[in-house]
């Protein structure tokens, strides 16, 4: 399944909104990578190695369920999570890109590839919307997250 979806940032017409500068937004997408229980609450553990400006390798629990994957980062613009195959969960690729069509107008698109077939019907097309429901869902929040931090002055 692949699947991407835009979330406006800052919208100059809602002024109700508190803007974020690409600073701001860029340290909420690393800290989502770097402290996943803040924005995952069913999250047990996460373990970090290999940190460097460049990414990081995560070991992530969910009760007996551990994934490991790879966060890579191109600065200011993409956080890439990329988990590979292992036992019996697939390979997938997941992004978050910062796009600016005009100055100040932010948006964030974030990505998403299973790695399974597109041509899907019965119940894995079923699931595939629910999947996909789920991840905006939880797309929505991070960004809530962030300006919550922001709005508190914990991004860092």
């Amino acid at each position: 399944m692949k699947f991407n979806h835009l979330i406006q940032i800052n919208d100059p017409l809602n002024p109700l909104l508190d803007p974020l500068t690409r600073e701001q937004l860029w340290q909420g997408l690393v800290m989502r990578a770097e402290l996943p229980k803040l924005f995952m609450p069913h999250l047990d553990d996460c373990r970090l190695s290999d940190k460097s400006m460049d990414g990081v390798r995560r070991e992530l629990r969910y009760g007996e369920l551990v994934i490991r994957d790879k966060v890579t980062y191109l600065p200011q613009i993409q956080v890439l999570y990329e988990v590979p195959s292992q036992g019996e969960i697939a390979a997938s690729r997941m992004s978050m890109t910062i796009e600016e069509p005009q100055p100040e107008q932010l948006f964030v698109r974030f990505e998403y590839d299973d790695g399974q077939p597109e041509d899907v019907d019965g119940s894995e097309a079923f699931y595939n919307e629910f999947r996909r429901s789920a991840y905006q869902e939880a797309d929505i929040d991070t960004v809530r997250i962030i300006r919550e931090m922001s709005i508190k002055g914990s991004l860092h």
